[in-house]
């Protein structure tokens, strides 16, 4: 089958990226027809000069991809099943989604509930997965609908788009924190009560604590706004961490943890067992949200050629919600 991908190349001085034809696929593995990919900021990342993400070349890229099973010899999977692949090694040891086909062991294919298309899955993607992960993770530790406003920082982003939506159905009163207040009309379409700026989380004003204002929080950005947060959580509170778009430093005290009992909870989909992530994918699947609420969260659709420039869109931190892509375009 004739397959064409965006490969990347990395060398000791440089690092490019395009769209080629790709070796037949031979040997084991089920061979995936890709109808639907999207990108993620570790996408963006793996085409940085210098970066730690791009474990081989040339590889192709894309950390994600739902498509139609072509070649199997899975009795879980047989030719015509629907399928959605994520993290493992996908677009950073082994070629991913960013093509028309992919060729990837059993164990990294989640079954896609009848209820979602692929490209509803897409839509929903890493980041609703990243989503259902912080939420799951807050209730192992208590929370609770009734507990009071939780915040979710990077809020326009594709994490903190799908956190606010999933706990707005979930029944949280969510407040949304963003550096772009032009974003407000959207994110209370997506179910905000409230939106505050990227400086407003906290009120320390310099001291270690400050007022306890939230009975939980999923925060999107890392660095100094993570850091706001710990000290502005309630008494048992938790915070879930996935992002560092704001840094990968975190520059705090013990205090949070000593004497308000706050969680850190560290956030990670790449790794999650088969079995896990089709569980996420069940409950995506009951609360999947409307058609049109779905398409507000798509920013735009492309080909293949046009994902290096709107990496570079994505890196800038401009991008809001889901842009998609589609192998059929090049």
């Amino acid at each position: 089958m004739e397959a064409r991908g965006l490969v990347a190349r990395k060398t000791e001085t440089a690092l490019s990226a395009s769209v080629e034809d790709l070796p037949a696929f031979e040997g084991s593995g089920i061979v995936v027809e890709i109808s639907w990919s999207a990108l993620n900021y570790k996408d963006a990342l793996a085409l940085e000069p210098g970066n730690r993400v791009l474990r081989s070349s040339p590889l192709v890229l894309g950390v994600e991809c739902a498509g139609t099973v072509m070649k199997s010899d899975a009795l879980a999977f047989p030719v015509g099943s629907s399928v959605l692949i994520q993290g493992h090694g996908l677009g950073t040891e082994a070629d991913g989604g960013f093509a028309s086909h992919v060729a990837v062991p059993e164990s990294w294919l989640t079954p896609l509930p009848k209820e979602l298309s692929q490209r509803e899955a897409m839509i929903l993607g890493m980041a609703a997965s990243t989503a259902m992960a912080s939420l799951e993770a807050l209730e192992l530790h208590g929370l609770e609908p009734s507990a009071g406003q939780i915040v979710i920082t990077g809020a326009a982003g594709g994490v903190g788009s799908l956190s606010t939506l999933l706990a707005a159905k979930l029944g949280y009163e969510v407040v949304a924190s963003t550096g772009r207040v032009h974003e407000a009309d959207y994110l209370r379409s997506l179910g905000a009560v409230d939106i505050v700026g990227r400086d407003e989380i906290g009120d320390a004003n310099g001291r270690v604590l400050g007022a306890q204002r939230w009975a939980g929080a999923i925060d999107c950005v890392g660095g100094e706004t993570l850091a706001s947060l710990l000290r502005c959580m309630r008494y048992g509170a938790s915070v879930a961490a996935s992002g560092l778009t704001g840094g990968s430093s975190l520059e705090t005290t013990v205090f949070p943890f000593i004497t308000r009992g706050i969680s850190l909870l560290g956030i990670d989909v790449v790794h999650t067992a088969s079995t896990q992530r089709a569980r996420w994918w069940q409950s995506l699947a009951a609360l999947k949200p409307s058609e049109e609420m779905l398409e507000s969260l798509v920013q735009k659709t492309i080909g293949l050629s046009e994902i290096p420039s709107a990496l570079a869109e994505f890196k800038s931190g401009s991008v809001r919600g889901r842009i998609l892509v589609d192998p059929r375009l090049n």
